[in-house]
C-alpha cells in the first residue's frame, strides 16, 4: 500500500454523521443506459431478493417493496423499499482526498472517472429499523440485482463509504454472502500523519448499519496488515451483532496473521479523522501511537 494521505479535515459526509441514513449507490456508465421496464425489473429483483411489489414505475423512478423484510415503526410494520432513479449526467467532482482513498479501484480509477458520463442512483428506504444483518443482506442482494439489470454498468460508487469498485469485481467475486457488505460497502482508509512516522487506518461505512467503525493509530507496522485486520474485525462485528465492549481485548497481528497470542485493547471514541462518528479505537500493542483519552 502506497503512502499518499495526510491527516487533515475533509468534507463532511452527511450520511455518516447520521447513522442509519439511506444507503445510496451510484452506478456509472460510459453510454446512457435505458431504464428497465417495471415487469422485467420485478423479475430480476425477485430472483435476488425474494418477493417484491412494484410500487411505481416511470422514467424518473422505479420503486419496489422488499416483502421478505418488515421494518418496524411506532405505528406498525411495513416492508422497506428499494428505488432506481432515472439516469442523469455524471461529472467527476471528487476531491483529491476522496480519490486517494479509492484503494480497491486505483488502477482503473482515472479511466472510470474520465470515461463515465452517466449515472443511475439507487437507494434503499425505510430500512433503518432492520437488523444490521438484514439490512446488509437486503442492500447487497439489491446491488447484485442492479448489476444484472444494467449489464453495461462500469463501476459503483458507494456514497456512505466513498468507495469505488468496478462492476466486474462485484459480479465476479467469490466472497461469502455474509461478507459482501464489508467487502463492497465499507472502505478501509489509510493516512500518513504529517510531520511524524505515525499512520492511521480507519473504516468508513459501518454506521449505515448502526455499527461502529474502526480506527488504528500506529507506527512501525505494515499498513496492509492493519487494513486486513480492520476488514476481518468489521466482518466479525457485523456477523456477531457487535459483541465488543469498551475495554475488551481482541486478537492482534503477528507475522502478518491474526493471532490469539497477541491481544489489542479496544475502546469506544470519537473518530480522529472526519467525518464525525463513533469508532472502536484499537490500540495495536507495540505499534500503538498517540495519546488516548481512556485510562490504560
Amino acid at each position: 500500500m502506497g503512502i499518499f494521505g495526510k491527516k487533515k479535515e475533509k468534507k463532511q459526509n452527511p450520511a455518516e454523521n447520521h447513522p442509519g441514513m439511506i444507503f445510496m449507490m451510484q452506478l456509472l456508465f460510459k453510454d446512457k443506459p435505458q431504464m428497465p421496464d417495471g415487469e422485467n425489473a420485478a423479475r430480476v429483483l425477485a430472483a435476488h431478493m425474494g418477493e417484491v411489489q412494484l410500487l411505481g414505475c416511470s422514467n424518473d423512478l422505479i420503486s419496489f417493496a422488499a416483502k421478505k423484510y418488515l421494518a418496524k415503526f411506532k405505528d406498525g410494520e411495513m416492508p422497506p423499499t428499494v428505488n432506481i432513479f432515472g439516469c442523469t449526467d455524471f461529472e467527476d467532482r471528487f476531491d483529491e482526498m476522496q480519490k486517494s482513498q479509492m484503494w480497491d479501484c486505483m488502477e482503473e480509477r482515472d479511466r472510470i472517472l474520465s470515461e463515465c458520463r452517466y449515472m443511475v442512483l439507487a437507494s434503499d428506504m425505510l430500512a433503518a429499523t432492520l437488523t444490521a444483518k438484514e439490512r446488509a443482506e437486503l442492500d447487497m442482494d439489491y446491488l447484485e440485482a442492479l448489476l444484472e439489470l444494467f449489464p453495461d454498468c462500469e463501476a459503483v460508487f458507494f456514497q456512505t463509504s466513498e468507495k469505488l469498485l468496478t462492476a466486474d469485481s462485484i459480479r465476479n467475486t467469490a466472497i461469502k454472502r455474509e461478507s459482501r457488505f464489508i467487502k463492497f460497502a465499507v472502505n478501509a482508509r489509510f493516512f500518513n500523519i504529517e510531520g511524524t512516522d505515525d499512520m492511521m487506518v480507519d473504516t468508513l461505512g459501518m454506521s449505515t448499519l448502526f455499527l461502529p467503525d474502526l480506527q488504528y493509530h500506529f507506527h512501525g507496522a505494515d499498513p496492509n496488515g492493519m487494513v486486513f485486520h480492520a476488514y476481518n474485525i468489521a466482518d466479525y462485528i457485523l456477523n456477531n451483532d457487535n459483541p465488543i465492549k469498551d475495554g475488551d481485548s481482541i486478537d492482534g497481528i503477528r507475522d502478518g496473521n491474526i493471532s490469539m497470542d497477541v491481544q489489542w485493547k479496544c475502546h469506544y471514541e470519537d473518530a480522529m479523522i472526519k467525518p464525525d462518528r463513533l469508532v472502536i479505537d484499537i490500540e495495536a500493542g507495540e505499534f500503538a501511537s498517540g495519546t488516548r483519552n481512556y485510562t490504560k
